[in-house]
């Protein structure tokens, strides 16, 4: 996992010098750390950002820690960078699977629960109902689907 995160901070931080991607004098926290903790918190801790966040910190990785609010806003400042580095990880993907292998994956993202529809200001209509038929319930939001490698990783989404 060590060499993991070092070539995901790497990635990181080069993307984004070559992105010409200027941070404020006056963050302890560098971008390319923020984008780290996001995809450690995706890949290796199941979405738990308290927990990466304490591993990343007791481990070294992050000399400064940031609360779970602070880090959602840096996270959303980054949000220009997520999709070119997202393409840089398929490619990576892409270049390894030597196979051709992919497996298609979709999951709803709900975006409120279906008692709540009438009060939803980012999505209106009916176009944005959508059933789950695995938990045999309904949802309002969007409904992603993933091609990912055997190996399980991302490759594109739709």
């Amino acid at each position: 996992m060590d060499t993991k995160i070092i070539f995901v901070y790497c990635l990181c931080d080069d993307l984004l010098k070559a992105l010409g991607h200027r941070e404020d004098p006056q963050c302890q926290v560098s971008d390319a750390e923020i984008l780290t903790t996001a995809l450690v918190v995706a890949l290796e801790f199941g979405g738990c950002f308290q927990r990466a966040h304490r591993f990343l910190h007791e481990t070294g990785y992050l000399p400064r820690r940031l609360s779970a609010s602070r880090f959602v806003r840096r996270l959303y400042r980054c949000e220009p960078f997520v999709r070119p580095l997202f393409h840089v990880l398929a490619s990576l993907g892409h270049q390894s699977n030597t196979k051709r292998l992919y497996i298609i994956d979709s999951f709803p993202l709900p975006v409120c629960d279906n008692i709540r529809i009438r009060r939803c200001r980012r999505y209106q209509g009916e176009a944005w109902r959508g059933y789950q038929a695995s938990k045999r319930r309904y949802f309002y939001g969007l409904k992603i689907h993933l091609l990912v490698t055997a190996q399980g990783q991302p490759s594109s989404f739709f």
